[in-house]
């Protein structure tokens, strides 16, 4: 089963609808009369279904590209060699893809706990749920349920969500998180999980006993699935956290064995596999040995409500790297033109980051309405090594929020 992006958005978007029709239909005029019922049955139907499709395409484009699928676990048996199911595979190329799995922490009971694998197997809407966890997947998973009807609690070490993020972000988000129904203990940690007759319990290191819940959601971090494919068989070498090591060409230290995607460990999204993989097959077979993922600007959005778009560096990166004497820094934060009709207020906040007397940007964040879609086309001008005033010479697009990233005019003092 898809477990993925795709899946997630889909009920992000059921989410994000209940919330506008509960808050804000009326106030465009649309009545709606009674409750916003949900039917997370028929949900998860469409939405498995539609996956299922998806996973079918995907299929007939292997078979139409004339590719052999064996299904089965593979694991190094030598090298070059793969045995899976008692049948040894060999050839000149070796790619390792296999991904990454969220994972469950070290204390006693965590086992009662789901991950976000777990999310997508709920058959029902949970009542009562605990989420764990300050990164982009606690916090979707936090809103989609909090959306969805669910009473949600989210349980972090630190004050702020998306702490990796730019400040300016990891504030806005937590406030909008709180404003979306979610619950935030602060500066805490479950040591200990136990499942009673009233729903699973958790225990805080404040000493705190968190009533019972029907769903405790691990969001802590991923891991990679290099364990039980005997990458020592081969002397292939791991980091510390069990990701392959590659270099700048996805090589391994095995000539002949490559890894992307998760598994390497390094900007852990889905669009960087299939760009790095895409690469490395026109290195092998098309003769263009110096192609290479460049992994700097790489866009990235968090499907919180509202959504996150970022590209480049955060203003903590940006001084630690040119000094903040070398940076101008622009914000702006405003309520988008969608909520001038409605009592519910969502904030938009967006962050430039310049770099010398150019300034060439080299950060660019933001958290809005939008701001998922609007990121790929200033992705593209980042990457491109855009300076502010390609950005001001750029003619806005009026009324929308992205028009604000060409009408900065002061910087922040």
């Amino acid at each position: 089963m898809n477990v993925g992006c795709v899946p997630k958005k889909v009920m992000y978007f059921a989410a994000n609808l209940r919330e506008e029709l509960i808050h804000d239909a009326e106030d465009y005029g649309i009545n709606i009369r009674g409750e916003v019922g949900m039917d997370w049955g028929k949900l998860v139907e469409k939405r498995d279904a539609y996956v299922e499709r998806l996973n079918g395409i995907y299929q007939r484009n292997l078979d139409n590209s004339k590719v052999e699928v064996i299904n089965g676990w593979g694991k190094f048996v030598g090298e070059k060699k793969i045995v899976v199911d008692g049948i040894v595979y060999s050839a000149d190329h070796i790619l390792v893809a296999v991904g990454g799995q969220p994972i469950l922490p070290a204390i006693p009971g965590s086992h009662h706990g789901i991950t976000s694998d777990g999310f997508f197997e709920l058959k029902e809407k949970p009542g009562r749920v605990l989420v764990v966890g300050a990164g982009y997947i606690a916090v979707e998973m936090a809103q989609i349920l909090a959306g969805l009807g669910s009473n949600t609690t989210l349980a972090i070490r630190g004050d702020t969500v998306l702490r990796n993020f730019d400040t300016l972000i990891s504030e806005a988000v937590t406030d909008e998180v709180v404003a979306s129904g979610v619950n935030i203990k602060r500066q805490v940690e479950v040591v200990n999980v136990e499942k009673t007759p009233a729903g699973i319990v958790a225990t805080l290191n404040t000493g705190e006993v968190h009533p019972p819940v029907d769903v405790l959601l691990w969001a802590v971090g991923r891991s990679p699935n290099t364990q039980g494919i005997a990458c020592d068989k081969i002397n292939m070498t791991l980091d510390k956290m069990g990701n392959i090591l590659v270099d700048d060409f996805q090589n391994t230290n095995i000539p002949g064995v490559y890894a992307v995607g998760d598994v390497a460990g390094k900007a852990l999204l889905t669009p960087v596999a299939i760009a790095a993989g895409r690469r490395l097959a026109h290195r092998l077979f098309d003769n263009l040995p110096n192609l290479k993922l460049d992994y700097n600007n790489i866009p990235s959005v968090v499907f919180s409500h509202p959504p996150v778009g970022s590209v480049g560096l955060t203003e903590k990166e940006a001084v630690a790297e040119f000094g903040g004497d070398n940076l101008t820094v622009y914000e702006a934060k405003f309520s988008p033109m969608y909520h001038a009709m409605t009592s519910r207020k969502q904030s938009t906040v967006m962050k430039l980051i310049c770099r010398g007397k150019e300034e060439r940007v080299v950060g660019l964040h933001m958290m809005g309405r939008g701001c998922d879609e609007m990121l790929q086309g200033f992705g593209v001008a980042v990457k491109m090594g855009a300076t502010k005033a390609d950005f001001d010479n750029c003619v806005a697009i009026h009324p929308t929020s992205s028009e604000e990233f060409v009408t900065m005019r002061a910087p922040r003092k």
